[in-house]
C-alpha cells in the first residue's frame, strides 16, 4: 500500500496548489508534515515557472494547527516562524492566498495570516484554540494578526482564543472574501489565475513596497517605493500603456 502524502501539489499553468492531506486530524501539522510544508513553499518560490500559490486543506477543514498529540511527547518542536526551517519563517517573493475551509486556528490560523490572501467558506471558523492548552503562538500569529487586523481585535482574539465566524472575520478584515461553503479553493485557484495573467513586476514591485513600508517613516517608505517601482517603469509600463493606447481595457475588460 502506498503511504498517504501529508502534503499534496498541483500545478496548473502557473499556479501551485499546496494541500495539508492529514484530514483526520483536521490538517493538523506534525513535525514532518510541517517539514514538508515549508519545502513546498521553497520550491514553489525556487520555480520560475510558477507565479501564485493557493494553500488548502483535505477533507473539510483548512489546519488545526501543531498536532498537539506529537507536541506532548516533543520537547524539540520547532517554533514555525521562528526557526530558520519553520515553514512561515521566510516570507516569499511571491502571491500566497489561503483557501479556508472549515477550521483556521491555532497554528492553522498563523498559516493563514502568511497568505496575502484568505478566502473563506461561509462556515469557515477562526481562533486561537490552543490558549485553553497553553500553547503559545510562535508561528508569527502575534506579529501578522495586527498588522493585518489591528491591536485591538487582535487582543481580542489573542487573550480569549474565542471562535470567529468568516462573517466576522470578514468585517474585521482578517479575510477579504466570503464564499458558499465548498468553493474556496475554486475560487482562490481563479484569483491565482487572475494575478498570475498580470504583468508580473509591476505587480511584484508593488507587493514588495507594501510589506517593505512596515516601520518606515512615511518619506523612507515612498522612496523605496519609488525604487521597486523603477524596473517594471524600464520593463512593462511603456508597453502597458501602449496597449491601452490601441485600445484594450476598455469598456470593462479588466486584463
Amino acid at each position: 500500500m502506498t503511504e498517504k502524502q501529508k502534503i499534496r501539489i498541483e500545478t496548473k499553468g502557473p499556479v501551485t496548489t499546496i494541500i495539508i492531506n492529514r484530514p483526520e486530524v483536521r490538517n493538523a501539522l506534525d513535525q514532518e508534515s510541517s517539514d514538508l510544508l515549508a519545502q513546498a513553499f521553497r520550491a514553489f518560490e525556487a520555480d520560475d515557472s510558477q507565479r501564485v500559490a493557493v494553500v488548502t486543506g483535505a477533507g473539510g477543514a483548512f489546519c488545526a494547527g501543531a498536532d498537539l498529540k506529537e507536541t506532548a511527547t516533543r520537547v524539540d518542536y520547532k517554533a514555525w516562524a521562528g526557526h530558520p526551517e519553520g515553514p512561515f519563517h521566510a516570507p516569499l517573493s511571491k502571491p500566497l492566498i489561503a483557501a479556508v475551509e472549515g477550521h483556521a486556528v491555532a497554528g492553522g490560523m498563523g498559516l493563514a495570516l502568511y497568505c496575502d490572501i484568505r478566502i473563506a467558506d461561509a462556515s469557515a471558523v477562526f481562533g486561537i484554540f490552543c490558549r485553553r492548552w497553553g500553547v503559545p503562538m510562535s508561528d508569527g500569529t502575534t506579529v501578522r494578526l495586527p498588522r493585518v487586523i489591528g491591536l485591538g481585535p487582535a487582543l481580542d482574539m489573542m487573550l480569549t482564543g474565542r471562535p470567529v465566524s468568516a462573517q466576522e472575520a470578514l468585517s474585521m478584515g482578517l479575510v477579504t472574501r466570503v464564499v458558499p461553503d465548498g468553493t474556496a479553493r475554486a475560487a482562490a485557484e481563479e484569483l491565482a489565475q487572475q494575478i498570475a495573467d498580470f504583468p508580473q513586476i509591476a505587480m511584484l514591485s508593488d507587493r514588495e513596497s507594501v510589506y517593505a513600508q512596515q516601520g518606515k517613516t512615511d518619506a523612507e517608505a515612498i522612496h523605496f517605493e519609488m525604487l521597486a517601482a523603477e524596473e517594471a517603469k524600464q520593463k512593462e509600463a511603456q508597453a502597458g500603456a501602449a496597449r491601452f493606447a490601441d485600445g484594450e481595457g476598455r469598456h470593462g475588460t479588466f486584463k
